[in-house]
């Protein structure tokens, strides 16, 4: 007779993996949704552990470091609201905030209105609609400083520069883009335009998702494409704009990438942008106090803003159900 082996077919032995062999220990509290939200907050830890980390920890280091006459090595004093009151009587700080003010006064509605009208083209039945979506995207992946590089070649002062070339054509005298004053700004504001990709996708999104038969029932009613577009479609596509709005302002009043990579806030500080101050503050002059305190008027005025748009957006942000309360 021929023996079985323990774990074979006419003796089977139970696996060290069977869930029967588990013993899990029952907790009355830990019901089916508490068990849920504990999974959820495992995985969430990572994230909650960076932002209390590196995002909301570093703000709260840097309102205290605001109250401080500091170099974050030898010096270290408290001086109150001394910085703040510096930045006051400081011309180069308002002159800061006024470039920045005007450069996100142009950007955003500008650059709103560039993106909605690529969308609505690109919307349309076009031979390789693919591509050219594709190729007005495209600025929007390309890294910032690239970007920057590129633009500089572009507005290059000299009469080779692209830029200046093109002008030529319509008989314009080349202009001294980033060696200029008057013009540096300008400048900077082109290369804020021509990177409006992700907007216009966003845009393209939106006209899409808009329902077709709405479309045709504005038709059947006797509507025009232009009546159609600002009774239908621009109601259904304020929740779109609402978005890129906040978001550009934000960006916008936060640039520091092509300012430092292109003029370093020159020349004659025509392109000195707030975020750019704050930066030669902490890492030139080694001014963290200063630099703090910058960091935390310039988070006053982003929020200041977004609180007014949110606020006016029960106004005029319609969504299927009606205006947004």
């Amino acid at each position: 007779m021929v023996d079985v082996p323990s774990g074979a077919v006419g003796n089977p032995r139970p696996s060290r993996f069977d869930e029967s062999t588990l013993v899990i220990p029952r907790l009355p509290w830990l019901t089916s949704r508490r068990k849920e939200a504990l999974i959820a907050y495992i995985f969430l830890a990572p994230w909650i552990f960076g932002f209390l980390l590196f995002t909301a920890g570093a703000m709260i280091y840097s309102l205290r470091l605001s109250f401080f006459d500091t170099n974050l090595l030898t010096t270290n004093t408290w001086v109150g609201l001394d910085n703040y009151r510096d930045l006051v009587d400081d011309p180069i700080f308002w002159k800061a905030l006024r470039i920045t003010a005007t450069y996100t006064a142009i950007v955003v509605p500008v650059g709103t209105v560039l993106a909605l009208v690529i969308a609505l083209m690109l919307n349309e039945k076009l031979i390789l609609s693919g591509v050219w979506r594709t190729l007005y995207y495209l600025p929007a992946v390309v890294s910032g400083v690239a970007v920057a590089v590129v633009w500089n070649w572009v507005l290059n002062p000299s009469s080779d520069g692209l830029m200046n070339q093109f002008l030529a054509i319509f008989g314009i005298e080349r202009l001294r883009w980033f060696s200029s004053s008057q013009w540096a700004l300008p400048g900077m504001i082109l290369i804020a335009l021509w990177g409006t990709g992700s907007n216009m996708l966003l845009y393209l999104a939106g006209l899409q998702s808009i329902p077709s038969d709405v479309k045709e029932a504005s038709r059947v009613d006797g509507a025009g494409a232009i009546r159609s577009f600002f009774t239908v479609t621009l109601p259904l596509l304020t929740p779109t704009i609402f978005f890129n709005v906040v978001i550009n302002i934000i960006g916008a009043f936060q640039v520091f990438t092509a300012v430092a990579v292109v003029t370093e806030g020159g020349p004659n500080n025509a392109t000195l942008t707030m975020v750019y101050l704050l930066y030669r503050e902490a890492f030139t002059t080694f001014q963290f106090g200063d630099a703090s305190a910058i960091a935390w008027v310039l988070f006053v005025i982003i929020l200041f803003f977004t609180m007014i748009l949110v606020r006016s957006s029960s106004t005029w942000v319609h969504y299927e159900g009606g205006l947004r309360k």
